[in-house]
């Protein structure tokens, strides 16, 4: 891989910088020595724990009650950060209450609504109102299984306020999926969307409701939104449950309310492990950690000042909608888009990203990679003169992918390729101002985080590729995965590996320059002739034929050995043929290695993924196997499975 700087931010850009201001902040207060390099601050955070998470607070003027308290501990995650500090999630994110902008919501047929600061305050406070008559207490869970919409995330502000516990899944994960996720919760309250649409098709919601409500009993009350601008669909419904319509809630006259400063380590909200393995995990988070670390990611790595329009593609049920919603925080105003980010016109959220102004763009690397597969932007149609930043997360981006966004989107643009995951609901790894971009690379470590590769005896190793760990602690740590007594679940998922160390299950390298490359998760490594391999180096040359339109690779246990094998789906007007696999082989083993070239290239119509969009290897690799798939409704697609079974070409 080489090390090609694509970008480096002008000396200006860093004088009228966050992390400028930081620094000079930071000198004032603790004599810190300002150089404006990155890797001076970055050794300070870690050196300074205590003081680092505090300035945090100060910096971006958290409100709240500050307690300097660190609790430190030998055990990881049983250390403490700003012990019996208060604050109140909601109100953070209530920062501001003018007529400016807090919240825009495009759909992908062109519905738009904007929600200003001032209708925000006032709308969450309507439903604190109806929540207070409904008896909803602290901890109670509420739940959400609704689209991208404005009304998300007033639910989920109100649910902060008072103390109470958010979850949410999108609409596109199916009844089951559903049920699998909160029933183990025990919600008292579900909203849900009646419809939503994706690339023109529109999917009713609302009957799904009664077999939720038979299969989830702890569900009393449920609060309807009709999708914007459509009429209410119908529905049945069942006894001993009380409905209420978003709109009538709407008309209530509000309450005065004084919010209520919980401890820093509140439970804020439950996400979900992914489930591909079994049963989703119910990952705790706790109020005051995420709002620093969120604060930190925004202000300081992503340069989010005030009125600026942040703009990530993301549905409710990722990790990067809470990422996205905590912007308001900063008092900038967020951007949701509800819909297929290709309806209709392969630049639709570019065309989005121009017409709103948007000055940091958030994507998928897969989506960058269908926008250079897409040829639409060879033609400088779009000026982007906010844009500032754009974000890659979900998968590594690869080297053709950094490079596109310069060439066609935009020169002069800070691409900040971030990794991190549901269990920090966070970033171990982003970028920053003061560092150069280069191609393939994300550029360094978090504040704050001590992220480091090991091999796996446990030493830390650079320019070599092994596992990727925290070996500090840090505030997003998880508070506990609900219903797992005595942590048993929560240790094996981080600690199992290494000794009082995180352990995050990416396979990944450090580079001296202190930049990182991921190359998948460790579970889906390629091992052929016992060497590790990393799948997204077979991924970044497949992406570059414009015949293949996506591709998936496994390890297939093969005569005492594994042996590799990818399987592509074709791009319309091009044809699978032996010419293609020769063509696809001598790229890899030219640009990867000759370990990496797949004993076997096969074309299939379909490849599994997550309802984030992320592909399935293991369920593939189980699938070929012979293993059984334990939990298939984690997948957005399950059917597809049936085309990798029993498969003639993979039994010889």
């Amino acid at each position: 891989m080489n090390s090609k700087i694509l970008w480096k931010a002008k000396k200006s850009q860093k004088n009228k910088s966050n992390l400028f201001r930081y620094e000079k902040f930071l000198s004032s207060k603790y004599k810190f020595v300002i150089t404006q390099k990155y890797s001076k601050l970055l050794k300070w955070s870690i050196d300074n724990p205590k003081k680092f998470w505090s300035s945090i607070w100060d910096f971006a003027k958290v409100k709240g009650l500050k307690r300097q308290d660190h609790e430190k501990s030998n055990i990881f995650f049983k250390n403490k950060f700003l012990k019996n500090s208060k604050l109140n999630f909601a109100e953070n994110l209530l920062s501001k209450n003018d007529d400016s902008k807090a919240i825009t919501f495009i759909s992908e047929n062109g519905i738009k609504k904007v929600r200003t600061w001032r209708e925000l305050n006032n709308n969450v406070f309507k439903l604190i109102t109806f929540f207070k008559k409904i008896k909803i207490k602290e901890k109670d869970r509420v739940v959400a299984y609704l689209p991208n919409l404005i009304e998300t995330v007033e639910s989920f502000i109100c649910t902060s306020a008072i103390g109470s516990i958010w979850s949410s899944c999108s609409p596109d994960f199916g009844t089951n999926g559903v049920i699998e996720r909160f029933s183990q919760i025990k919600p008292k309250v579900l909203i849900i969307c009646d419809r939503y649409f994706y690339n023109g098709k529109e999917i009713n919601v609302i009957k799904r409701l009664p077999l939720i409500l038979n299969k989830i009993k702890s569900i009393k009350h449920v609060i309807i939104i009709n999708y914007p601008g459509k009429t209410f669909l119908k529905f049945n419904k069942i006894k001993n449950v009380k409905y209420k319509n978003w709109n009538s809630i709407m008309k209530i006259n509000p309450i005065k309310f004084k919010f209520k400063k919980f401890d820093f380590d509140h439970e804020l909200a439950i996400l979900y492990s992914s489930g591909t393995t079994g049963k989703p995990k119910c990952i705790c988070h706790r109020a005051g950690g995420v709002l620093l670390q969120h604060l930190k990611e925004h202000q300081l790595h992503s340069e989010i000042k005030e009125n600026d329009n942040v703009f990530y593609f993301t549905t409710c049920g990722w990790m990067m909608w809470n990422w996205l919603v905590t912007v308001l925080a900063s008092k900038a105003s967020i951007v949701l888009f509800e819909g297929f980010p290709m309806y209709k016109r392969n630049d639709l959220l570019i065309k989005l990203a121009n017409e709103e102004k948007i000055t940091l763009f958030g994507v998928s690397a897969k989506y960058i990679d269908s926008l250079n597969k897409s040829n639409i932007l060879n033609k400088k149609k779009y000026k982007l003169t906010k844009l500032r930043t754009i974000c890659s997360t979900g998968s590594p981006l690869s080297e053709d992918g950094f490079s596109f966004i310069y060439k066609k989107v935009k020169p002069n643009v800070h691409l900040a390729s971030i990794s991190g995951g549901t269990d920090i609901v966070s970033c171990f790894v982003l970028g920053n101002i003061y560092e150069p971009v280069i191609a393939g690379q994300i550029q360094n470590k978090g504040l704050g985080m001590n992220v480091d590769i090991f091999n796996d005896y446990g030493k830390p190793i650079k320019n070599k590729k092994g596992e990727l760990v925290c070996k500090n602690a840090f505030p997003t740590i998880p508070l506990k995965f609900w219903n797992d007594k005595n942590n048993i679940k929560f240790k094996k998922a981080y600690f199992n590996k290494f000794n009082n160390v995180w352990h995050h299950g990416d396979y990944a390298e450090v580079k001296k320059s202190g930049g990182f490359v991921i190359y998948g998760r460790s579970d889906t490594t390629l091992n052929p002739g016992g060497v590790r391999l990393g799948t997204s180096e077979i991924y970044s040359e497949v992406e570059k034929f414009k015949e293949i339109k996506e591709s998936i690779v496994i390890g297939q246990s093969w005569d005492n050995d594994i042996r590799i094998i990818l399987f592509v789906i074709m791009n319309q007007n091009y044809k699978f043929n032996d010419e293609l696999v020769k063509k696809i082989k001598f790229q890899i083993k030219l640009n990867a290695s000759p370990r990496h070239v797949p004993t076997k290239i096969l074309n299939v119509k379909d490849i599994p993924r997550t309802k984030n969009g992320k592909i399935v290897e293991l369920a593939v690799k189980n699938i070929i196997e012979g293993n059984e798939i334990k939990n298939k409704e984690a997948l957005a697609n399950p059917e597809v499975l049936n085309e990798f079974k029993n498969l003639i070409e993979l039994k010889y």
